[in-house]
């Protein structure tokens, strides 16, 4: 009869004590569990997309359309940022963004836009803010010290989250000419800034980047996961290319010789690219990029490792 009482009592009190044990080193699984993750640094690594004027389907494009991507177009691109998380369902991150854009007519079977001829490439610079909305989590630490014989919990830092933002985005599109990359804000191609030409742009954007992540615990200190984010800008001339044809023999004699030719490499039914004719569309220039993403928590201490080093003074620890 007493060992009836007895396993039954020795098995509550060791799960009493290593649930204890457990809650001061982690506070175990209790709604305090996300102040554990509070602050993050992020790593990520990846490839992007452009999604404008230039490539694209075999078909008319959308420059704001994933239905267009271009697969042969696609290169490579990074980032790094903080994350604070400052509720349960609620954090802001910080990103700084770097990668390449590419995008060229001979790489599509569309008649018109592979006869236009156009291509570019243009490095990305992007800076932003965005607010994370955590919509599913499960984030529960398991115990610190095993107990033989019972099956112990095993952490968990899982998330799934949307985010959107603000951005501003830095960018230079350049053409390949003679062997070299030259950049085409200067050359003018549509005749910005001359008479009867398109407005001057400038190589800063303001752009709303949105997306969706997830990610797992490797341990309570590291999280992997994976981010894809759209990003719509302001304006129409990542790729150069924005509204007509502007006259070759101009741009020859005011800008350049390497102008001229830019503006209009089309080598076939060169009627559809003669001046005034439209050389782009009005819809405004995005990008896409898919990041695998490493992220280490900044905030959590481990603060059983601090009583070891603590001396007991006056009824409590002196650190």
């Amino acid at each position: 009869m007493n060992k009836i009482f007895t396993y039954p009592l020795v098995l509550i009190l060791t799960l009493a004590f290593t649930s204890t044990v457990s809650a001061q080193h982690t506070n175990f699984n209790t709604q305090r569990n996300w102040s554990l993750n509070k602050k993050e640094i992020l790593f990520g690594l990846g490839v992007t997309q452009f999604l404008g004027d230039l490539g694209g389907k075999d078909r008319i494009g959308k420059d704001f359309s994933l239905a267009d991507l271009d697969f042969p177009s696609t290169n490579f691109g990074g980032m790094v940022g903080f994350r604070y998380r400052f509720h349960p369902y609620f954090a802001t991150t910080s990103t700084l963004s770097i990668g390449m854009l590419k995008g060229n007519d001979a790489l599509t079977n569309e008649v018109i836009r592979n006869s236009r001829n156009l291509h570019f490439r243009s490095l990305f610079v992007e800076l932003a803010q965005r607010l994370d909305i955590i919509i599913w989590a499960n984030e529960k630490f398991g115990a610190r010290y095993k107990v033989r014989g019972l099956k112990s919990m095993k952490d968990h830092n899982d998330q799934f989250y949307i985010f959107g933002g603000v951005a501003a985005t830095f960018f230079n599109p350049k053409a390949m000419y003679q062997g070299k990359w030259v950049a085409l804000r200067p050359l003018k191609t549509e005749g910005q800034g001359l008479d009867g030409g398109a407005k001057p742009y400038g190589p800063v954007t303001f752009a709303i980047p949105m997306g969706v992540g997830f990610r797992i615990g490797l341990d309570r200190m590291w999280r992997l996961g994976i981010e894809a984010s759209y990003v719509k800008t302001f304006t129409d001339y990542i790729d150069d290319v924005g509204t007509t044809y502007y006259d070759p023999a101009k741009l020859a004699t005011e800008v350049s010789a390497t102008s001229a030719y830019l503006s209009n490499p089309s080598y076939e039914n060169t009627t559809w690219f003669a001046p005034g004719e439209q050389r782009g569309d009005k819809q405004k220039d995005a990008y896409f990029y898919i990041n695998i993403v490493v992220t280490r928590n900044i905030t959590y201490k481990d603060y059983a490792g601090q009583r070891k080093q603590a001396t007991w003074k006056g009824g409590r620890y002196k650190f």
